[in-house]
């Protein structure tokens, strides 16, 4: 089986997309703003917004299932307030869980969370609780940042994110660590804000001991992990000249990265310095690089082609990036596959 950990709901119907803006409008204007209820989106539209997107490229591509959360550009927790995150959330994580009941054997919902700058963590937990109980979620996002690319929220090693590390490490599930939108001029949301909270949110788990206090704790930073594979001699260094032990022992039990990089030789780089064992497959497909590399002819987001092509993998290797990290690491994705006879 070969599952995509790293999918969001880019395609969702445009009532979507419509409900949002009148929920920002209304922060100014009260008589504007919608209630959740006004939100109208069939099970045909959901069906016709997988099946012509991502399930038809998933057959194209050969991948079987993929992790669904709402699209994390969307999640602007900057936005208003925590009331209007819950909100929003809710809808959100809602629509993915349908998806993956419509396609139960293609889809498998994990949700964001209502974040909102300056707002305690614990806040989260309510629907965090729900998505797993009742929706089946087998994991989360967390975003190290609400505020959108200023940086206002501790490190992810401080005490402020324990609430939600202690439902995680409760229920077995890992956080995706990703940002949304960046409202900072200076950082482009997907070419610098993504890639640099994936290198800031390792670097802030190297200079800590967060693992001691939850050994069971797991991250995936996406994208490859931002600038840490290609610098990793920078990050032992730096963890020697801490005192940290090796990273090996440091973070690896506990840190894990996707296959979103979108060139061969970055996938190269990625499995040859980056141990098997923390590399699992995903394509973020619809998601940030949507065009065709002119170089190849293939689209940018087709990672299972680089991950057949590198020289770095045996077929074992293959079978643990593609399947077998996965169900190490999404426990619950795990016993829902068990569950089915998978």
């Amino acid at each position: 089986m070969i599952i995509d950990v790293h999918g969001h709901y880019t395609t969702a119907p445009a009532a979507l997309g419509a409900w949002r803006d009148l929920q920002i409008a209304g922060l100014k204007d009260p008589s504007l703003a919608p209630k959740a209820s006004e939100l109208k989106i069939s099970d045909d539209e959901l069906r016709e917004s997988i099946e012509t997107n991502q399930l038809k490229l998933m057959k194209q591509r050969g991948s079987d299932l993929t992790i669904f959360s709402p699209r994390a550009s969307f999640m602007a927790h900057h936005i208003g307030d925590f009331n209007t995150s819950a909100t929003w959330a809710a809808i959100c994580n809602e629509l993915c869980y349908r998806v993956a009941r419509l396609f139960p054997d293609h889809f498998v919902p994990a949700a964001m969370l209502p974040q909102s700058p300056g707002v305690d963590p614990a806040t989260c937990i309510p629907e965090l609780v729900k998505c797993v109980e009742e929706y089946g979620n087998v994991g989360i996002n967390l975003n190290p940042d609400p505020s959108g690319g200023h940086w206002t929220s501790p490190p992810l090693s401080d005490r402020h994110w324990y609430p939600i590390y202690e439902q995680m490490v409760e229920y077995d599930i890992p956080a995706m660590v990703h940002v949304s939108t960046s409202c900072n001029a200076c950082f482009h949301t997907t070419g610098a804000h993504y890639l640099n909270a994936d290198t800031t949110a390792f670097m802030q788990c190297l200079t800590s001991d967060l693992f001691k206090d939850f050994p069971t704790l797991k991250f995936l930073i996406p994208h490859g992990g931002g600038a840490v594979p290609y610098h990793w001699g920078r990050f032992r260094g730096l963890a020697q000249e801490l005192k940290k032990p090796l990273l090996s022992e440091h973070l690896l039990n506990n840190i894990f990265f996707d296959t979103c990089v979108y060139h061969q030789p970055g996938i190269d780089l990625l499995t040859k310095v980056i141990p098997v064992k923390n590399i699992l497959f995903a394509s973020e497909m619809i998601g940030a690089v949507r065009g065709i590399d002119p170089e190849t002819g293939h689209y940018y987001d087709d990672t299972k082609r680089y991950v057949e092509a590198t020289a770095n993998l045996s077929d074992e290797d293959r079978h643990a990036v593609y399947e077998g990290n996965a169900r190490r690491v999404f426990p619950r994705l795990d016993a829902q596959l068990k569950a089915k006879g998978l």
